[in-house]
């Protein structure tokens, strides 16, 4: 990978956008190396849980950006039909972070504008250093968001936030992501990945089989009318109730003693 670190340990892999010399923004290459490593990823059951971060700048410093945005020297001449495939091809990683059955926490640092902004909607969860910045700009460059920022910041933040937000392309620093709902958490800069990391420990000692069905029914029942997504969940519980950990997860419940839950 030239623009991809990847570091897996103890069921936890850090995955960290590194172009140092674009401030991490997102080209064609960089979109297919996060497929391709998120493949991977996805078929292995040694990783439980991904953390998307942004790698250092030319000068060593990890909190300078997450990423600051696709990639517009290579936008800049882009007809019509190459500008809808660089969207469509930024949506298949997308989707894969989205829907994967890992978790994937997004630990924001620094600027997280345009693109940046969506790859970190794309994960389930994301955790915000205090000098994180968020931003869609794109309207002010005569264009619109085209990786899922119109429709990933509406679902998260409401209608008429993300409205604001796109029409004014304003940035918003950290604790007003996290007011309106962007974010989980903000922390400080030297505490981000252990933040990150604690949480991602804490995740994996649950049942990661019963997460892995969590998350998929909270992702396809969301569009579902509230009747069709109750049964949804109810044919997934029963799913659940037939596996070792459920067995195994009560059991120790009522034994009082730590469950040995293995189902992924």
């Amino acid at each position: 990978m030239n623009n991809l670190i990847l570091e897996v340990a103890d069921q936890i892999a850090v995955l960290k956008i590194s172009r140092p010399g674009a401030l991490n923004a997102l080209n064609s290459e960089t979109l297919d190396e996060l497929n391709e490593v998120l493949t991977e990823i996805e078929g292995r059951d040694d990783i439980k849980v991904v953390i998307l971060t942004g790698g250092p700048d030319k000068k060593g410093n990890e909190f300078k950006s997450f990423v600051a945005g696709a990639d517009i020297a290579e936008m800049v001449n882009f007809s019509a039909a190459e500008a809808r495939a660089f969207g469509m091809k930024a949506s298949v990683p997308f989707f894969k972070l989205m829907n994967m059955r890992q978790v994937t926490i997004a630990a924001v640092n620094g600027f997280a504008l345009g693109g940046g902004c969506e790859i970190a909607m794309a994960c389930d969860i994301r955790i915000a250093s205090d000098n994180a910045t968020f931003a869609q700009p794109e309207c002010g460059l005569g264009i619109i968001p085209g990786f899922g920022g119109t429709q990933r910041l509406a679902r998260l933040v409401g209608m008429g936030r993300a409205k604001e937000l796109i029409f004014t392309c304003d940035n918003i620093d950290a604790n007003e992501a996290y007011r309106i709902g962007l974010v989980n958490k903000v922390v400080p800069q030297d505490q981000l990945m252990e933040t990150a990391q604690k949480m991602a420990k804490k995740i994996c000692s649950k049942g990661s089989y019963a997460v892995t069905i969590a998350k998929a029914a909270i992702n396809n029942g969301y569009d579902m009318d509230i009747k069709n997504a109750v049964e949804m969940e109810a044919n997934l519980f029963g799913i659940t109730c037939s596996t070792h950990d459920k067995t195994e997860g009560m059991s120790a419940f009522l034994e009082r003693r730590a469950a040995d839950l293995t189902d992924f």
